[in-house]
């Protein structure tokens, strides 16, 4: 018998945590969050980190478990991932993963396979010398070049897996998208749960999601983990963060970093739902229209029959 597994995806703002938070309550469950960037810690605002009041005393993995100038790959997080799903099921409780990260999620649920050979510091060094000299485009059309598979998966702005992908295809002459077998049936058996709801409903979310952030402090926040030191580290690229370096950095107004986060965070919820709908089988619930409330007690119903069958 495969363990079982609840997954809960969709875009930002749509209800995600509210939704996990009902589950873990009615079937005893523990969450882990599917979020790649709330691993860090100082990092609470930007990533719409849940708030310990907010949690109700239930459980929730993958949190704070990293200093934003450390790395984090998939292949780190499928390795905890996989961790916590065994440790929450030994409890007799159902694992509830969380999260808007397509790749990380679809990587812990199918069980991809990473290469695991060591870094070429040289190579490195070199391909972070060309960024330094030219911007990022030059080497993200070359990996679009070269691995086209790949470079479909990574923002043309994330230098460290730009890197990495290169760094890969330098070294063994074989592309990242070669060792990235996936696993086509998933080791567990897995709820794919998908909250979805019209754009218009959900652009004004996130419009308003931003302004709560601000609201709480955000601006401070990025200007903390700024004056560390924290600038080009992959925590820093993050969406909710990268917009205010350059209004700290007196190349832009307030007012304009906050309209492109706005800007960046509805582009990013229309990527998610690309993904989640090309990429996994799952079960969508239409939460427009003030629905969230009777489409919440559909969802809690039908997971009845999928734990307990």
């Amino acid at each position: 018998m495969k363990n079982k597994v609840i997954a809960i995806v969709g875009p930002t703002a749509v209800g995600k945590t509210k939704l996990s938070i009902e589950v873990a309550k009615r079937y005893s469950g523990e969450i882990i969050s599917g979020d790649s960037m709330q691993v860090y810690r100082g990092m609470d605002i930007g990533t719409a980190k849940i708030a310990k009041e907010e949690m109700q005393g239930i459980p929730h993995y993958m949190i704070d478990i990293k200093d934003p100038d450390e790395p984090f790959s998939v292949a780190d997080f499928q390795q905890y991932v996989t961790h916590y799903i065994d440790i929450i099921t030994k409890k007799n409780k159902p694992p509830i993963l969380v999260g808007g990260s397509g790749l990380y999620v679809q990587a812990a649920l199918y069980s991809y396979h990473f290469p695991t050979y060591k870094r070429d510091e040289k190579v490195v060094e070199k391909l972070e010398n060309e960024i330094a000299a030219f911007g990022i485009e030059p080497l993200y059309k070359r990996l679009q070049e070269i691995d086209p598979k790949q470079a479909a998966k990574i923002h043309p702005n994330n230098h460290r897996r730009v890197v990495r992908a290169l760094e890969i295809y330098e070294t063994t002459g074989k592309r990242m998208s070669d060792f990235q077998q996936q696993v086509k049936e998933s080791p567990y058996d897995v709820k794919l749960i998908g909250l979805e709801m019209q754009r218009d409903e959900l652009y004004r979310r996130i419009n308003h999601r931003v302004d709560m952030m601000m609201e709480r402090g955000l601006i401070n926040e990025v200007e903390k983990l700024y004056q560390k030191g924290y600038t080009h580290e992959q925590s820093m690229q993050a969406i909710g963060y990268k917009e205010f370096i350059p209004y700290l950095k007196g190349e832009k107004t307030l007012e304009e970093a906050v309209e492109t986060l706005k800007q960046n965070s509805r582009r990013y919820a229309k990527r998610q739902y690309t993904w989640f709908r090309n990429k996994m089988d799952v079960v969508w619930y239409d939460v427009s229209n003030g629905a969230i409330n009777e489409k919440f007690r559909k969802i809690l119903d039908d997971l009845a029959g999928f734990l307990h069958s």
